[in-house]
């Protein structure tokens, strides 16, 4: 893993313009704000959060597949540079090539009126990145070896292969341009537990054999410390803390984190669970609560809390947290 950043973004925002009916003009819902973090090239980056909050959004924004609304994100891999707000036409071609999405559901993922071989081949053939039907057919045989599938996978449909299968192909699909960012949305989530192990042995193996960078979202906190590298914790469009995977788990400095951390099913049947609960729901992006917006449902909550957003501070090595009393609860 390099100290460079693959991916670097700064006060990067996503907002949506809401639309139908009259009490919705002129509102927004903001399903990213105020992201500052860097992606280290050759990680496996881990972003974890409750659904809705704005992890699916900001791995897009990273794809340049939704509209930023303010901030900068910079693309960096030592061979070109991007600056994504500013890209041209052709730039953002060339960016597609380099920077894939793996998608959460297998079944809904791939076409079943194509064969293997024609999902695997469409990034090539859409890319003009072959020449010919038998150069294209041997990069496709290739990266399908890669992810463990046979040759003879590639004639049959997507509806004789299981959910492990079905995902091992949209891995070859994502990676048969020699892309060198993944963004893998939640990409075990639909499996059963054995083989999520194994897809994510897989994405390691390719990882250290291509070379590439993972921004891994999950909601699972205990695939994440088996897999990531470093890890940041979302929490309403806003990244609460980040550190490296072993200092989040031995030392979280966010309460929200550490309520995550504490609902982490434990395999001793020894272990007597003790679980902070956290009480009320997520609140509206529309129309989200000011100061820290996890003072809602934050037991350490005080005045400052309710009135003053605090900012990512450090608070050790490679290790930085946005709440105002982080160290009184430490």
């Amino acid at each position: 893993m390099s100290d460079s950043p693959l991916i670097s973004a700064r006060d990067l925002s996503v907002h949506f313009k809401l639309r139908g009916g009259p009490f919705s003009k002129n509102q927004f819902l903001k399903a990213v704000e105020g992201i500052t973090v860097d992606i280290p090239k050759g990680s496996f980056f881990g972003l974890v959060g409750e659904s809705g909050s704005g992890k699916t959004t900001l791995g897009r924004a990273f794809l340049k597949a939704v509209p930023i609304s303010r901030g900068e994100v910079h693309y960096a891999d030592g061979e070109v540079e991007y600056d994504l707000q500013a890209m041209s036409k052709p730039e953002l071609a060339e960016y597609r090539k380099r920077a894939q999405l793996i998608f959460q559901d297998p079944y809904a993922a791939l076409s079943p009126r194509m064969t293997v071989r024609d999902i695997i081949a469409e990034p090539l053939e859409v890319m003009k990145l072959t020449s010919s039907r038998e150069e294209t057919d041997e990069r496709v045989r290739e990266i399908a070896a890669k992810c463990r599938l046979n040759l003879e996978h590639l004639r049959r449909f997507p509806h004789a292969f299981s959910g492990g299968q079905r995902q091992r192909i949209s891995i070859a699909r994502a990676l048969v341009s020699s892309p060198r960012f993944i963004v893998a949305d939640e990409s075990v989530a639909a499996l059963d537990v054995s083989i999520q192990a194994d897809i994510l042995n897989l994405l390691k193996s390719l990882q250290d054999e291509l070379g590439l960078t993972f921004l891994f979202i999950s909601h699972d906190l205990s695939v994440v410390a088996h897999t990531c590298d470093h890890v940041a914790v979302m929490y309403l469009g806003r990244l609460v803390e980040t550190a490296p995977t072993r200092d989040l788990f031995d030392a979280p400095r966010h309460p929200y984190t550490k309520a995550l951390l504490s609902a982490i099913p434990s395999l001793d049947p020894d272990h007597v669970s003790k679980a902070q609960k956290l009480e009320g729901e997520i609140p509206s992006p529309t129309n989200p609560p000011p100061g820290c917006k996890f003072h809602t449902r934050c037991p350490f909550a005080t005045e400052i809390c309710k009135t003053t957003e605090p900012k990512l501070e450090h608070s050790g090595h490679e290790h930085d947290v946005a709440c105002h009393h982080w160290q009184e609860i430490d």
